[in-house]
């Protein structure tokens, strides 16, 4: 799931660009800490699962192990109820809801922006560049 966070991110990160709009930020709050725990509640108890000696890959185990399996198993519902409630934060931003249009650079404002996604418009305009630009380095 650390890769699954990253994925996460990179969308909270581009989904102005790639849309246009603005994501609704207390639902990508609560998406997050919802996801955040249930991954933790899912995956902190195998650890303890591990060093008693169950064994991972198999489907059946001693009742033993029942006791760390309960918190697991319901730490992977609250898990998906977070990932659901990504999926309504993807929905409400990519429909023509009350969304605010994204600005063109996020850092516009508090510095220049130097790369070439945050020098054009969001969504950027299909074919934006007629030819490849040339990137010169820049001097600090």
């Amino acid at each position: 799931m650390g890769a699954v966070f990253a994925l996460f991110a990179g969308f909270y990160y581009w989904v102005g660009k790639i849309f246009g709009r603005t994501y609704p930020e207390t639902l990508g709050q609560i998406h997050f800490w919802i996801t955040f725990f249930g991954v933790n509640l899912t995956f902190f108890p195998m650890h303890f699962l591990g060093l008693s000696g169950m064994p991972r890959s198999n489907p059946d185990y001693p009742d033993a192990y029942a006791g760390w399996n309960a918190p697991s198993s319901f730490g992977s519902y609250i898990s998906v109820v977070g990932i659901r409630r990504f999926f309504v934060v993807v929905a409400i931003t990519s429909s023509s809801g009350k969304n605010q249009k994204c600005a063109e650079s996020p850092w516009a404002v508090e510095q220049n922006p130097t790369t070439l996604e945050w020098l054009v418009q969001s969504p950027p305009a299909f074919h934006t560049f007629g030819e490849l630009p040339a990137v010169k380095e820049t001097k600090s």
